[in-house]
């Protein structure tokens, strides 16, 4: 059965705790938020737990599709008294940058397909047909979509809905790095399910932050596939297991990883791409947008972007699992 993955990165030595603590030179804060984990280590003596949740409930408010009070849902039902806030205008034009230079495949606007196969907010249809697809993509489309001087958004249509998913928790991630760094704070990592910026070193270790990627066809036990070295640098992984649908009536199983252009889930043979960028919610956006493109495409875009990736694939020629790394992700392994 073939599974999505949302979220495969992980921190080594990652504390399960959800609570605040210091421990040696560094502050740790561990816990939950947007449905998944989040761990922030810094160097300080002071803790900034109370900044990181104000950024989470900031965040929330402005672009969580799941909050019905949202600014972000009440666009989707059209309230016309909403305007957009700084974060939501600024994830808004970091989309539109992607949404250009990815030719249209990454496009927040895919929402009503993506609550369609039911891994969106709202409840999932029991079976997809073609007629169906075919009636929500005139809804899909991010030139659809505008914010004016005053803030409020402009849709060409009612029923456009826009989800930030594939982008907000980078997003948040790098929200946090800008509090810490005007904190005067320059060591740290920042994690939000898989997200990761990291600045300095791991001043415990005396070295750049160690950070690992989980193998995309693993089962129940996680398991690593390569561990590099991450120092100023931000990372997102996108992958093929462990998020999926199974149609009830035909049993075709759809991954979330929707191709906004064919409304159907991406089919290709890439299993995991792993995005390294200067900024959290470019690696996040383009590795939602990297998979659903082609193998020699991936590699293109993400030269042309200069961004480093590791990306698992399978060749179908010999059957196997391969690996292709940009030279200066190479450089980064840990053996």
């Amino acid at each position: 059965m073939k599974k999505v993955l949302l979220f495969i990165t992980i921190v080594l030595a990652l504390s399960a705790c959800k609570n605040t603590k210091q421990e040696s030179l560094l502050m740790y804060h561990d816990g939950e938020v947007f449905g998944t984990f989040f761990s922030v280590r810094y160097e300080s003596q002071e803790s900034y737990h109370q900044e990181i949740q104000d950024i989470f409930r900031r965040v929330n408010q402005s672009m969580s599709t799941y909050m019905s009070d949202s600014d972000i849902s009440k666009i989707n039902a059209n309230d016309s008294l909403v305007k957009a806030d700084s974060l939501f205008i600024e994830v808004f034009n970091a989309s539109v940058k992607v949404w250009q230079t990815t030719d249209g495949l990454f496009d927040p606007t895919v929402g009503p397909l993506v609550n369609a196969y039911g891994f969106g907010p709202l409840h999932k249809m029991d079976t997809i047909q073609p007629r169906v697809i075919d009636s929500l993509l005139q809804f899909v489309g991010l030139e659809k979509v505008s914010i004016n001087e005053d803030g409020t958004v402009l849709k060409n249509d009612p029923r456009i809905f826009i989800d930030f998913n594939a982008i907000a928790k980078g997003y948040t991630v790098d929200l946090i790095g800008e509090m810490l760094e005007k904190k005067g704070v320059k060591n740290y990592l920042v994690e939000i399910g898989g997200e990761i910026l990291t600045r300095g070193i791991n001043v415990e270790k005396n070295k750049a932050w160690t950070v690992a990627i989980d193998h995309p066809l693993q089962r129940e036990e996680r398991t690593i596939i390569q561990t590099i070295s991450l120092k100023d640098r931000a990372m997102a992984t996108s992958g093929s297991y462990r998020k999926f649908y199974t149609d009830s009536i035909t049993g075709d199983v759809y991954t979330h990883t929707i191709n906004p252009k064919t409304g159907k889930p991406r089919k290709n043979n890439i299993l995991s791409i792993t995005v390294l960028a200067n900024q959290t919610m470019y690696a996040d956006a383009y590795a939602t947008a990297l998979m659903i493109m082609d193998l020699e495409t991936s590699k293109k875009l993400a030269k042309n972007q200069n961004m480093d990736v590791y990306i698992i694939y399978f060749e179908e020629s010999d059957k196997k699992v391969q690996e292709y790394m940009s030279d200066g992700f190479k450089k980064l392994l840990i053996e």
